[in-house]
Order: C-alpha cells, then structure tokens, then sequence
C-alpha cells in the first residue's frame, strides 16, 4: 500500500478519518505488512502482501486476522493486540 493512500481510507463501518497507520514492514513510500486502526470503533485492519484489508465484520477471515496479530504481536501497539475490534488475542 502506498503511505499516498491514507489520505483516501475511511474506515468501512463509521466512516472515521484519518485512521491510524501502525507500519511492521515498509520500503520507502510502500508499506509491506502493518495495521490500520480506527480511533472510534476500536477496529484493525491489516496489511498483509501490501493490500489494506478493509472489510465489514461479517466478511472477515477470523484465522487470517489471529494469524496476523500473533506474528506482530511484538510490533503493534496493545490497543491492537489486547484491545481491538472485531477481535484481539
């Protein structure tokens, strides 16, 4: 994801902006892996392979969203780890 891209992201369930960006991985201007967070829900959205995965509740991949919290676990902030929406470790 080009860091250009965040001042175009809301997020999909308040429509909050900005949104928080939480980078684990990035190369210049391109963020590899990391986390998107809305301050007024409380949600995380990762970025994994470079793609923002930005999708409702209902559409989620539970196990690809754990998956990613426990491989960055030591990398995000613990609002994310601990305390994120729609879940957390």
């Amino acid at each position: 994801m080009n860091k250009k891209m965040m001042d175009m992201l809301v997020c999909p369930i308040d429509k909050q902006f900005p949104l928080e960006l939480h980078e684990t991985k990035s190369e210049q201007e391109v963020i590899i892996e990391g986390a998107l967070f809305c301050s007024k829900c409380a949600r995380f959205y990762p970025i994994i392979e470079e793609i923002p995965i930005m999708l409702p509740d209902e559409l989620r991949d539970k196990k690809q969203d754990i998956d990613f919290l426990e491989k960055n676990k030591q990398s995000l902030p613990q609002k994310i780890i601990k305390d994120a929406n729609p879940w957390h470790l």
